[in-house]
């Protein structure tokens, strides 16, 4: 640790004075680590325990040199401890104080905000803070508002995020003024009248769609597809070429244990390694290009027979740590009689099994021979493949991918026979106590095999170590994206994927759109994300409103719609004498018939005639409005007074009739309809036959059913009568 230099203090000493920052702050530390203190210029976090993979390594280590003003920098360590430990006894008394610990990432945010500021204080050559005023405050705003080129021309506008950084600056050393004791800002300074920094900042309210757009489709496609297949039918090869990088590297690695400097047997033992060359009929290694083009440089010949020959990983293999340039005239001509007779390839993948193309047009190799430079990026382009497979189907955030340890997968359920239930264990690691809560995640196989693959992949696969650790998934996307779209990718039959910003939070966005328009999506898609409240899945889901609402929306048009064909097809049947039955027959007759004399010529008021089905549509679409459609009848829910199912719910106020309360034959809101009469002939027909079933002595039970079967003749002949134009005919 740095010390710090004693610093000119007002009236008193820092109430931090010699404070254990980690001990104040609640963390734990490993006995062996070196504590910071107060007192030191920079506060080291790394050894931390609990914090999450996630959290970069500058953004655990607090550097406060780069404030120059000593009382500056006293202030600034007493706010950001203050954050870190709000239960202290000087911080908690504090009226505006946070009654919650920040975050390490939070507090290391506001660090960097507050080394600006002040920064930009000194510039402005002002000498204490007791001189910053409203002014001031608005004015390094508008500084932090816009980007500016190396003239200081205004070419851009920065993001509210940045805004409502600078914002709180002002806010923090007001709110925890009291507790500096060098240098604080007036006490009656209230910048933005005491407005948040978010208001400040004009920042989105929360209420709108979320601002992490999903994948496009067009790149989504190619990309998952490219993945997927990436993960089943190159993965267990993939583990094969694992494995020979291992064995290389353990066998011809420069860091080999064992190899010898040089000696007499050299000539001996490469000479012995080239016959057993021979013998197995197998080719010399290759070096990749970038050696020859330095061998080049160094005067070899082009026509050199040894020009691409790794002599190296020779050397290494026969047991010597590299091989002397003055030893290559003695071994020339053998080197060169082994070249001639078995030639010289890439050292790994050189023999590769069949598969399948992604695009299922032929078998091929699944990939060339490779060079140890082009193994290991394979490796990791499939390693990548396995991450956007988890990410995109499982919808983990970055935070949970990173915690995930080798291990992870719970053994496959079967809790109900045939299907399988696949879970993978790691961390929630956003909203909660540092160190995270253990959680796990339901998935299907794909993701379940994603994770397998990447267990395989690893270079130390035991139990508990982390299984991707912190990654930079833009990276590697781009590579991965550049792999698809290159020679290697299009020989294996991959869709190109076209240029577009991919990023986990558009990955997850993506899942949760799909999910959510589903029957009851949003419910889902919150406990499947793991959110806290369901107005978060709402604005991961769609527009405000959530795309539940945009789903009912748009199923509601559709009811819309076919109820007004509905309402359409009985006037048309009215008109053709086809009346309907039940208790509201008379109601919705009348409707009809004025309906009609509307459409008659000689009624109209003017020489306009209605005439085409609009015109028609136009006068029932208010009736239409008042459909319900029950399983054997039309409610016409005109008036919630009258509903007999409101009635005997006892909620006669509802704006929505109970339609599996309905009794249609005696509501008068209910019509019956020609479309209706099977279901009641059938219910009559079983009705009787329950009826010639029930034994003599059950004599409740016949009552009963006895009246049941005689309404449903009733209603049967009633729907007959009705229609005028048909003969009535014995429904049983």
């Amino acid at each position: 640790m740095t010390t710090a230099v004693a610093y000119p203090e007002n009236d008193r000493s820092s109430v931090f004075a010699g404070a254990d920052v980690c001990r104040e702050a609640g963390f734990t530390l490993p006995k062996t680590t070196c504590r910071p203190l107060f007192k030191d210029d920079a506060w080291d976090f790394t050894d931390v325990v609990g914090l999450p993979v996630q959290l970069a390594l500058c953004t655990r280590r607090f550097d406060f040199t780069a404030i120059t003003d000593p009382r500056w920098r006293l202030v600034a360590k007493e706010l950001v401890l203050a954050m870190l430990a709000p239960g202290h006894p000087a911080v908690a008394p504090l009226p505006r104080a946070h009654r919650t610990a920040l975050h390490l990432r939070s507090c290391a945010g506001r660090l960097d905000e507050l080394t600006r500021f002040f920064h930009w204080l000194g510039e402005r050559g002002v000498p204490s803070l007791q001189q910053v005023d409203t002014q001031i405050c608005e004015a390094y705003l508008a500084h932090r508002r816009y980007v500016r080129d190396e003239r200081g021309t205004v070419v851009g506008e920065n993001s509210p995020g940045t805004r409502r950084a600078a914002a709180q600056v002002a806010v923090d050393l007001v709110n925890y003024s009291e507790l500096f004791s060098a240098d604080r800002v007036p006490a009656d300074l209230r910048p933005w009248g005491g407005a948040t920094a978010s208001a400040v900042a004009e920042m989105p309210s929360g209420r709108t769609e979320n601002k992490t757009q999903p994948v496009q489709d067009q790149i989504l496609q190619p990309m998952l597809a490219a993945a997927l297949y990436l993960v089943s039918a190159l993965g267990p090869h993939a583990v094969a070429l694992a494995g020979e990088v291992r064995a290389a590297d353990l066998a011809s690695s420069t860091k080999t244990e064992g190899l010898s400097h040089g000696g007499p047997t050299f000539g001996t033992d490469v000479t012995r390694l080239l016959d057993e060359y021979e013998r197995t009929c197998t080719p010399l290694p290759m070096v990749p290009e970038h050696y020859v083009t330095d061998r080049l440089a160094e005067g070899w010949s082009p026509d050199d027979p040894l020009l691409r020959v790794a002599t190296g990983v020779l050397a290494r293999q026969a047991g010597f740590s590299q091989f002397w340039s003055r030893r290559l005239p003695e071994l020339r001509s053998r080197l060169e009689t082994t070249v001639a007779a078995v030639g010289v390839e890439k050292a790994f993948a050189r023999e590769t099994e069949q598969v399948t193309a992604a695009d299922g047009t032929s078998a091929l190799p699944w990939t060339v021979p490779l060079h140890r430079p082009q193994a290991v990026a394979l490796l990791g382009i499939v390693r990548t493949a396995s991450i956007i497979v988890l990410a995109a189907i499982s919808g983990m955030r970055a935070s949970e991918l990173m915690e995930l340890r080798v291990g992870c997968r719970r053994p496959p359920e079967e809790p109900v026979a045939g299907f399988t239930r696949y879970r993978i264990a790691s961390k929630v690691v956003k909203g909660q106590p540092l160190g995270g809560t253990d959680d796990e995640w339901v998935v299907i196989e794909p993701v379940y095999r994603a994770v397998e693959l990447a267990e395989q992949l690893h270079e130390n696969p035991e139990d508990g170590v982390l299984l991707f650790g912190r990654f930079a998934f833009s990276v590697r996307y781009r590579w991965f994206r550049n792999w698809v779209n290159s020679q290697a990718g299009q020989r294996i039959g991959l869709a190109p994927i076209p240029p577009g910003p991919v990023n986990l939070r558009m990955l997850r966005r993506t899942l949760a759109l799909e999910m959510a328009y589903r029957p009851g999506g949003v419910l889902a898609t919150k406990i499947h994300l793991k959110h806290i409240a369901v107005a978060t899945t709402e604005g991961y889901s769609s527009r405000p409103g959530g795309a539940q609402a945009e789903l009912l929306a748009e199923v509601n048009k559709y009811e819309s719609d076919r109820n007004l064909d509905l309402v359409l097809a009985e006037f048309r049947n009215y008109q053709q004498g086809i009346l309907p039955a039940g208790p509201g027959a008379r109601s919705l007759t009348e409707f009809f018939a004025s309906v009609d004399e509307k459409l008659e010529p000689t009624a109209a008021p003017a020489p306009r005639t209605q005439r085409s089905d609009r015109d028609v549509l136009n006068l029932l679409t208010k009736r239409a409005k008042t459909l319900h459609i029950g399983p054997a009848n039309f409610c016409w829910f005109t008036d919630p007074s009258r509903a007999l199912c409101l009635k005997l719910a006892g909620t006669p106020t509802a704006d929505r009739p109970l339609v599996g309360m309905c009794d249609s034959a005696r509501c008068p809101q209910a019509t019956h309809h020609p479309c209706h009469r099977p279901v009641w002939a059938e219910h009559a027909e079983r009705t009787r036959t329950f009826l010639g079933d029930l034994g003599k002595t059950r004599r409740t039970e016949h009552a009963r059913l006895r009246n049941d079967y005689d309404r449903a003749l009733r209603v049967v002949a009633e729907i007959d009568a009705a229609a005028t134009d048909q003969p009535s005919e014995d429904p049983v």
